[in-house]
């Protein structure tokens, strides 16, 4: 099923001194995401640079900004395409015959320390068939024994941190299913995107579980399902793909988001 969204940010920041943003907030060109139409706009008007990321295609844009006010509108079209899951096929790999490419997946990264909860992962999953219900089982447990509070993490918070706290935000929720994934020698890697229907509107975050010959989508927080999320990076976790990495003296004013479904 093909699905039409309008999506985009609006970023107001005050900068004290000159700095530097590298902004990841472009949708991304997938398999299963076509770009209709897309524009960035920054007010005052200054150049930018676009890197793509050669490997997941992660689209980082870097703006020098002087000092004042910064104004950063982003707005795209973009057709969603999700394939049918048959979850009796997506299986799971075994290390000898996963594809090379994605063992950077199966590691421990800064916020998904999946060797501190090796034991965790097997007490609560470890007896469970392998494949795509066992990643469900992993959500479904996030889901009943996380509770998700506004401002309760930080930049800082890991997925043992998570567990340990047992409460955290779509990004803790993300960090702790693909640590249990990675415990398990599961790949799994984190997500950013905007999401249709999300209250309040913001960067959504859920992740990816590498299953038979492809990733899948996942979300814990069970806030938004695969087929209305528009992708626009992927990583080993949030450091790899923030929506905002910034070099100097700012104050961000404010942030909105919207998504839109156009109908047929």
């Amino acid at each position: 099923m093909k699905k039409i969204f309008l999506c985009g940010c609006q970023l107001v920041y005050d900068v004290a001194d000159e700095s530097t943003f590298i902004f990841n907030i472009s949708v991304a060109k997938t398999e299963h995401q076509r770009i209709l139409t897309e524009r960035l706009t920054l007010t005052p008007p200054m150049g930018y640079q676009e890197y793509v990321e050669p490997i997941l295609n992660n689209r980082f844009v870097r703006v020098n900004a002087p000092q004042g006010k910064l104004e950063v509108n982003y707005e795209a079209q973009v057709m969603v395409s999700y394939p049918d899951i048959e979850p009796d096929y997506c299986l799971e790999v075994p290390p000898a015959q996963l594809p090379i490419e994605v063992f950077n997946y199966l590691y421990p990264s800064r916020y998904c320390e999946s060797d501190r909860l090796l034991r965790l992962a097997e007490k609560e999953f470890g007896d469970l068939p392998g494949g795509y219900g066992r990643v469900q089982a992993i959500c479904d447990w996030i889901y009943e024994n996380m509770e998700y509070v506004a401002g309760s993490t930080n930049s800082q918070t890991s997925a043992f941190d998570t567990v340990t706290e047992l409460c955290g935000v779509c990004r803790d929720f993300a960090h702790l299913g693909i640590a249990f994934c990675r415990a398990l020698n599961i790949p799994a890697r984190f997500v950013t995107g905007y999401a249709y229907q999300l209250n309040p509107p913001d960067f959504h975050a859920c992740f990816e579980a590498f299953l038979g010959d492809r990733w899948y989508i996942f979300d814990p927080t069970r806030l938004v399902p695969p087929e209305d999320l528009i992708l626009i990076g992927k990583g080993r976790d949030a450091a790899d793909i923030a929506f905002a990495t910034i070099f100097g003296p700012v104050t961000m004013e404010s942030m909105n988001l919207w998504v839109d479904l156009k109908q047929p």
